[in-house]
């Protein structure tokens, strides 16, 4: 944003962040808050302390450092009455978006900073990581909360954490771990459920999708071609137990299971009907279509092992594009929903596999539009009060954006003619109605 346009909605901005920030207790950091999310709305090119200081009339750079970095507010609530905010605004979510971004370092210092695989540069670096869940609609999304993760160099040495004021209860977690974190989180913030999407760093993990099916909540993430499935539940009766001393059975023999096959394998025996076409989404360069099959498959995660307590084996739908000019299918997924044996419409599993479109466009805008990943500060108090600071820029923007659409809207209604008809199978008319194609 401009200055003038800036000036322009600084009303709608207080009012959308009173309630939002009034958790921080004290006025000086609710107005440091604002000064903040202000430096983050305008234009320039770092959107850390000191320049957001060098921007905005009447800011303090030692003021908002202190705020930022130092002040103890929680961040918490704050996500929480965003979230509710989304949610008593009619904007129910149709998704719960999991995923995780990279945040690229120079030093040693930063919190969670750590030679990892770095998103962002497509290879191993030094970089922070965090775990997001997103919630998605039909049309927008938005940031829910945030999970750092703390790689056990981190967790294990007593002073880096003293250094960096790590919370006791912040400890190792796998990054599939505090993504349930955040789904848990967001249950017990009451948030009417969504279909939870994950790329395959999450749908690979058995345990991870046992976890979703635990709670009761649908997926669709991706997995990798190398993934084994069945095509027949593997419910193989054990054989009796074989004389008086004789251990009894745990598992049935290998030889008595079904045939393990590949999701490349399972892809290229399907009979040519099964394929089909399905246009999941109108984008910006026309309508998103593919070829798509479904298929009911029960994962065979680790069926070589041989626990000791041999894991549920659900039935999962396997979702796979193929398009028509390529040699081999391009992606793969399960899907499941809770107490519904029936399968899903193509459409609506494709709709759902493509749905994670959307939280790559949000992280290029927080971090191109609203820095981010410009924090310069190295503590686990000042990172979560930026990102959290981040989200709520996001959000307003977001808002601003559905208000200037209806006032589109609006004004289209006043001044447009009629809708047109189109005839419908059985020759009458058919109304179009607004958003339904």
């Amino acid at each position: 944003m401009t200055e003038k346009q800036l000036s322009g909605v600084s009303r709608r901005l207080e009012r959308f962040l009173h309630d939002l920030v009034e958790p921080m207790g004290r006025s000086e950091r609710r107005h440091w808050a604002q000064v903040y999310i202000q430096g983050l709305l305008l234009d320039g090119q770092r959107k850390s302390v000191q320049p957001i200081a060098e921007r905005i009339a009447g800011a303090d750079e030692q003021a908002l450092n202190q705020f930022l970095n130092q002040s103890p507010w929680e961040v918490t609530e704050i996500q929480r009455r965003l979230a509710r905010r989304l949610a008593d605004d009619g904007a129910g979510p149709v998704y719960w978006v999991i995923d995780e971004t990279s945040f690229p370092k120079a030093g040693k210092q930063s919190v969670g900073v750590a030679r990892q695989y770095c998103g962002a540069q497509g290879k191993i670096a030094n970089c922070q990581v965090a775990v997001s869940l997103h919630w998605s609609q039909n049309e927008v999304s938005h940031p829910v909360s945030w999970r750092l993760f703390l790689p056990q160099e981190w967790t294990a040495d007593p002073a880096r954490r003293r250094q960096a004021r790590i919370p006791p209860e912040a400890v190792h977690r796998t990054k599939q771990a505090l993504a349930l974190e955040l789904i848990d989180q967001a249950q017990a913030w009451s948030l009417p459920g969504g279909t939870v999407l994950a790329d395959s760093a999450y749908g690979n993990d058995f345990e991870f999708r046992a976890a979703l099916r635990a709670r009761k909540l649908s997926y669709a993430v991706a997995v990798e071609p190398s993934s084994v499935v069945w095509l027949e539940e593997p419910s193989v009766p054990l054989p009796p137990r074989t004389g008086k001393k004789g251990r009894p059975w745990r598992h049935p023999p290998l030889a008595d299971m079904p045939a393990v096959r590949s999701l490349l394998a399972v892809a290229g025996g399907l009979p040519p009907p099964t394929w089909r076409t399905v246009t999941w989404r109108a984008g910006t360069k026309g309508a998103q279509s593919s070829r798509f099959a479904l298929v009911r498959v029960w994962a065979a995660h680790g069926w070589k092992q041989r626990p000791k307590a041999p894991p549920a084996r659900v039935r999962e739908w396997l979702l796979i594009q193929w398009p028509k000019d390529q040699a081999q299918p391009c992606d793969y997924w399960l899907l499941w929903r809770p107490a519904n044996d029936s399968a899903p419409s193509l459409r609506s599993a494709a709709h759902a596999a493509r749905g994670r479109w959307r939280i790559e466009q949000d992280y290029r805008e927080l971090k191109d539009e609203l820095g981010l990943d410009h924090f310069e500060g190295r503590g686990w108090l000042g990172w979560h009060h930026h990102v959290t600071l981040v989200s709520l820029a996001f959000c307003f923007l977001r808002s601003e954006q559905a208000r200037a659409k209806k006032n589109f809207r609006g004004e289209l209604a006043d001044d447009a003619p009629p809708a047109p008809s189109q005839p419908d199978q059985n020759g009458g008319p058919m109304s179009v109605v607004p958003g339904m194609l």
